[in-house]
C-alpha cells in the first residue's frame, strides 16, 4: 500500500493571505513602544534621580558640657558603632560614611576614624579590655571611665563619639507602566542614627543628637537609595548642631 504526501508549498510574504500577516504586524508597534521606552529609560533615569529627589529629616540635640573650644582643641575619636541590624558590615558602613563627612565639613578638628582607633587599641594590647567595654555598656549604658580613658590615652583625644544605627530600611513602589511592564519607581530608604559624644576626662556625656530621615526618588533603574548616601545626609544635619 503506497501513501502519497501532499506538501502545500510556502506562499511568498507578498501572497500570503492578508490574516497571516495581522498578527505580526500587530505585535510590532507593542515591541517599538517597549524598545523606545527602554532607550529613553536608559538616558533619562538618573536625570529623573537627581530632579526627584526628597529628604525629610527629624534632629533632636542635647548638648551638655561640650563647648566648640574644647571640641576643636581636645580633638574626638570614633569608637565601633552599634547597629540594631546586627550586621558588622553596616557598623563599617555607617562609621566611615559618617566620619568623612565630618572631615570635609568640619575641617577644623582633630578627628581619628574609626580604622585609626581600633589599630591604636590592638597596638597598645587594650583589646580585651576594649571587648569588656561594650559589654558593659549593652548592660548599663555606660561606658566606664577607666576605659574611656585608655582609649583617649591610645588615640591622643579627649572626646570619644559612638554611633547607633537604630534602623535603617529600603522601600520600591511602583508608580507607572508600559503594556504591564513597571517603569517608574519611587525609591524610598530610611535610617535612625544616633551620636552620643563622651568626655574621657571625667567619664560623662558632653552632647548627643538623634537623626531620623527618609530620602526618596523615583527611578527607572532597579537600584535603591544606598544606605551610604543616606548616612551622609544624616550625617550633614547632625554635624550642622555641633558646637
Amino acid at each position: 500500500m503506497n501513501t502519497k504526501i501532499h506538501c502545500t508549498p510556502l506562499l511568498p510574504a507578498t501572497h500570503r493571505p492578508t490574516g497571516m500577516l495581522m498578527p505580526a504586524l500587530a505585535r510590532q508597534p507593542a515591541l517599538l513602544v517597549i524598545g523606545i521606552t527602554l532607550l529613553l529609560s536608559a538616558c533619562a533615569g538618573q536625570k529623573i534621580q537627581t530632579d526627584t529627589r526628597q529628604s525629610s529629616p527629624t534632629t533632636q540635640v542635647l548638648t551638655i558640657s561640650l563647648r566648640a573650644a574644647d571640641l576643636r582643641t581636645a580633638g574626638i575619636a570614633f569608637i565601633t558603632p552599634s547597629s540594631a541590624t546586627g550586621q558588622e558590615e553596616d557598623k563599617q558602613a555607617v562609621a566611615l560614611a559618617f566620619t568623612g563627612v565630618l572631615q570635609d565639613v568640619r575641617p577644623d578638628l582633630r578627628i581619628v576614624a574609626l580604622p585609626e582607633t581600633l589599630s591604636a587599641i590592638n597596638r597598645m594590647g587594650l583589646t580585651r579590655e576594649y571587648k569588656q567595654m561594650f559589654e558593659d555598656y549593652r548592660l548599663t549604658g555606660i561606658f566606664e571611665r577607666e576605659a574611656l580613658q585608655k582609649v583617649a590615652k591610645v588615640t591622643g583625644m579627649r572626646y570619644v563619639a559612638q554611633l547607633k544605627l537604630g534602623a535603617f530600611r529600603q522601600e520600591s513602589k511602583g508608580r507607572w507602566g508600559v503594556l504591564g511592564i513597571r517603569m517608574l519607581e519611587t525609591k524610598t530608604s530610611t535610617i535612625r542614627l544616633f551620636l552620643q559624644i563622651w568626655d574621657a576626662n571625667d567619664g560623662s556625656v558632653a552632647w548627643e543628637g538623634s537623626q531620623e530621615s527618609t530620602l526618596s526618588h523615583e527611578s527607572l533603574a532597579e537600584e535603591y537609595v544606598s544606605m551610604k548616601s543616606i548616612v551622609e545626609e544624616s550625617a550633614r544635619d547632625l554635624i550642622a548642631h555641633l558646637p
